[in-house]
């Protein structure tokens, strides 16, 4: 486990300084950090929020000299605030800390507003609620599908056999894929998400990386060989749009695309995974809620904000800034904690604990805030929906029955467990 290096961390030096500049001469700032903590540390279930809640006490803007250095903001209010803020805080630079991106700018995610705005707004036609409750059988079928097969095997991989199969039938559903090219995308899917929470080779990861530009090329080609409505298909929306009378270009479409991809497959996988650890160390709540299934739609928001899998969405500096008393200077990366965020008590009170209808759960940022807030969680909170429901209708037990294996930054959550789940008779 990773701790506080509380010799280092900028709020235990107590000799603060005027920081000689016109903007910040009211200002009373702490001396730079050096490397507070490990993001490459190993975890358990509980290490990383452990320390997450020391840091909110005690440096709530801590430093890491890995990756070249950066900040990483653990509280609230902070993250909050950076999200929020796109004039002082770009996303054009890096998204994510380390920087992952081989192969240059992809919308939206690269684009601060207004460039972002026209991708933001196709991508929000194809999330509304008509069209999400035309996926909602698909989606329950294939996760039924997945499950029953589950029920098969003595014992599962729960990241493997489940967590990272799901999102890919679901995102091939979402792009109107043939079932030869969803199994493609599965597989190469499935080795990035592993690779990408693994994070230990470099080379690998960028070699999976290309081949989902190179699936994403194929459903463009498809998609120009084969046009679709432009109101039912988003590959074929993207390349109906204009940008000041102009199409997009081959490469914005095309990143779009791809990052649409990425965005599906990473998250919900890790997410899925630790909710189902969570579930099998908590026989109470496991129980709870398969005795009432009407529970399931509050325990999918409780666990949005408990097990957020996000820790190292990025932001990058304009300018000079002070954030808590830290001075960050111009083009420095800062990462946004969203994990450790959703967890601080100063606005989810007993924030480490699993609380069903939690009255400000609305409050919770695991899809961000601000104009990249995630426009696809309608789809990500029926696809989690539906991997707790399915399951727990199929099951009379779900438990661990061997180590947990965790991701690394920039990620937070279960890349491997070892499960047996019991089926009713």
């Amino acid at each position: 486990m990773s701790k506080l290096n509380e010799s280092k961390c900028p709020f235990n030096y107590g000799n603060l300084e005027s920081y000689e500049n016109e903007l910040f001469k009211e200002v009373k700032i702490d001396k730079r950090g050096d490397h507070d903590f490990d993001p490459k540390a190993p975890e358990s279930f509980t290490s990383a929020h452990d320390l997450y809640k020391e840091m909110r006490s005690k440096c709530p803007v801590a430093h890491s000299n890995e990756w070249g250095g950066f900040w990483a903001l653990s509280k609230y209010e902070d993250v909050v605030g950076v999200l929020k803020d796109y004039e002082t805080y770009t996303t054009s630079v890096q998204n994510v800390v380390p920087k992952v991106a081989f192969t240059g700018r992809r919308p939206p995610l690269h684009f601060d507003p207004p460039e972002h705005t026209v991708y933001r707004r196709l991508i929000n036609q194809f999330f509304t609620k008509k069209k999400m409750l035309k996926l909602e059988p698909i989606i329950q079928r294939d996760t039924e599908e997945l499950v029953k097969a589950l029920m098969e095997k003595d014992e599962v991989e729960i990241a493997a056999d489940y967590s990272h199969q799901l999102p890919s039938l679901v995102f091939a559903q979402f792009f109107n894929l043939p079932k030869s090219l969803s199994k493609k995308i599965k597989e190469v899917s499935t080795a990035y998400v592993k690779a990408i929470m693994e994070f230990d080779n470099q080379e690998k990861v960028k070699g999976l990386s290309l081949q989902l530009y190179d699936i994403a090329r194929t459903v463009i080609d498809s998609r120009k060989e084969n046009p679709m409505d432009p109101e039912e298909d988003f590959t074929s929306a993207l390349l109906n749009t204009k940008q000041e009378g102009e199409y997009l270009t081959d490469d914005m479409v095309l990143g779009c695309v791809r990052a649409m991809l990425v965005a599906g497959m990473i998250a919900p996988s890790v997410l899925i995974a630790s909710i189902f650890v969570h579930l099998a160390k908590h026989k109470d709540i496991q129980e709870q809620l398969r005795n009432d299934l009407s529970l399931i739609p509050a325990a999918t928001e409780e666990y949005l904000r408990l097990l957020t899998p996000y820790r190292g969405m990025a932001r990058t500096a304009k300018q000079d800034v002070v954030i808590g008393g830290q001075l960050i200077k111009k083009d420095e990366p800062i990462a946004l904690n969203y994990a450790s965020a959703n967890r601080d008590d100063e606005v989810f009170p007993d924030g480490d604990t699993f609380i069903l209808n939690r009255p400000n759960i609305n409050k919770h940022i695991v899809f961000g805030e601000g104009p990249h807030k995630c426009p696809a969680s309608p789809l990500a909170r029926m696809m989690v929906r539906f991997a707790i429901e399915e399951a727990l209708k199929r099951t009379k037990d779900i438990d661990l029955i061997g180590e947990i294996k965790m991701t690394v930054w920039a990620e937070w959550g279960v890349l491997e467990a070892p499960m047996k789940l019991t089926p009713v008779k």
